[in-house]
């Protein structure tokens, strides 16, 4: 392939397939009128009364052809120029956003995530995918924008635990300490800590891409609720934060236990950790729709900003870094949640009217069937 062809645009080919359709036009026009009009002109003239062969007729066939030709060539010429004329408009109507399309590209394949194009108004088509170069760039920059911070958040949680971990190894080399069992209690608590984290990682990675194996069965939700509740209610305790469940509706759904405890204990503690001491957390289940029902955690903690929201469910996204921190969140377990929910084919949203205002984490699951009277809210 020569390099001239290589680097023909889609412009240029627009337009020299512009121009060989007008030329093909015009040898077929030029064609046509002169095999096929001398013939009918000669036809008519016969039929006007002029006899076969005389001068006269002779002088005036010569004379419409000439015109004839004359005046076609003339059209035909002037048709070609205005068709080479819009030609070239259209082309660089239809080059130069696809050349800005092309720099974007170009920006982002540097890293340049934050290129956009503007509306080009050069067609609907166009525009679609100057739209959807957008969407993808916006995308690709919360990407990019979350594996940096998971990238740090990473670097943060395993920091202090290994950090941990190697002073106490030194200190045994050098004989400062011994291994007793308050250094048992402690490096087995960090070496937890660095487990929990691996494991979560690996969790949320195999349910999002869906190689996640769930052994399911069917269970009623009222069970599933309170083991969960009883689980976390020491805890809830210890803090002095009250936890209620209101169950108004019973139901079964088919779930593997162990990971929708997982998910419901992943919102209690979430819970717990954003409502401070005095608050009120409260598991209620409502039915949704005639074969889904709901499990709400709803707290009067910390809230969420209408901007965060959409963010919630990230890895390691957290709306205020140095308090999550201290809170010891590690940002994952949300996200673990969402992905185990949707392998269930269920959804996991969250709800907030505003800082300070408290939250409200739904897990909406397919249900089995409809059973058993309203119970009544068991206080914590």
């Amino acid at each position: 392939m020569s390099p001239l062809r290589r680097h023909r645009g889609i412009a240029s080919r627009f337009f020299l397939a512009q121009v060989l359709v007008v030329g093909v036009s015009i040898l077929a026009s030029g064609v046509v009128a002169s095999l096929a009009g001398p013939p009918i002109f000669h036809e008519h003239m016969l039929i006007a009364g002029h006899p076969e062969n005389s001068p006269e007729l002779l002088h005036v066939e010569r004379a419409y052809r000439d015109t004839n030709l004359i005046t076609l060539g003339v059209a035909l010429g002037t048709a070609l120029i205005c068709a080479l004329v819009v030609s070239a408009w259209c082309s660089r109507r239809l080059r130069d956003p696809l050349e800005r399309l092309t720099e974007a590209a170009q920006g982002m394949a540097r890293g340049r995530y934050d290129t956009r194009v503007p509306d080009m108004g050069a067609g609907a088509e166009v525009d679609a995918l100057a739209s959807s170069f957008n969407t993808m760039a916006a995308r690709l920059q919360r990407t990019e924008d979350t594996r940096r911070r998971m990238l740090s958040d990473l670097a943060h949680e395993m920091r202090t635990p290994i950090s941990v971990l190697t002073v106490y190894f030194e200190a045994l080399q050098d004989g400062v300490t011994h291994w007793d069992e308050t250094t048992d209690e402690l490096m087995s608590e960090q070496l937890a800590r660095l487990t929990r984290l691996v494991e979560d990682i690996n969790d949320v990675s195999r349910a999002e891409e869906g190689r996640m194996d769930l052994d399911r069965a069917e269970h009623p939700v009222c069970e599933l609720v309170h083991a969960a509740v009883e689980a976390h209610r020491e805890a809830y305790a210890a803090k002095g934060v009250e936890l209620l469940v209101d169950l108004d509706q019973g139901g079964t759904v088919e779930v593997d236990r162990q990971r929708m405890g997982q998910v419901l204990g992943n919102l209690l503690t979430n819970a717990l950790r954003h409502t401070p001491p005095g608050g009120t957390v409260t598991v209620r289940t409502t039915t949704s729709s005639p074969h889904h029902l709901a499990i709400q955690v709803a707290d009067t903690g910390d809230g969420i900003a209408a901007e965060h929201l959409p963010q919630v469910f990230e890895r390691f996204w957290r709306g205020d870094t140095a308090r999550d921190r201290d809170h010891g969140g590690s940002g994952i377990g949300l996200t673990i949640s969402k992905a185990l929910v949707e392998a269930h084919g269920g959804a996991l949203t969250a709800t907030s009217s505003g800082p300070g205002h408290g939250a409200v984490f739904t897990v909406e699951l397919p249900t089995r069937q409809q059973v058993g009277p309203p119970a009544a809210e068991v206080p914590g």
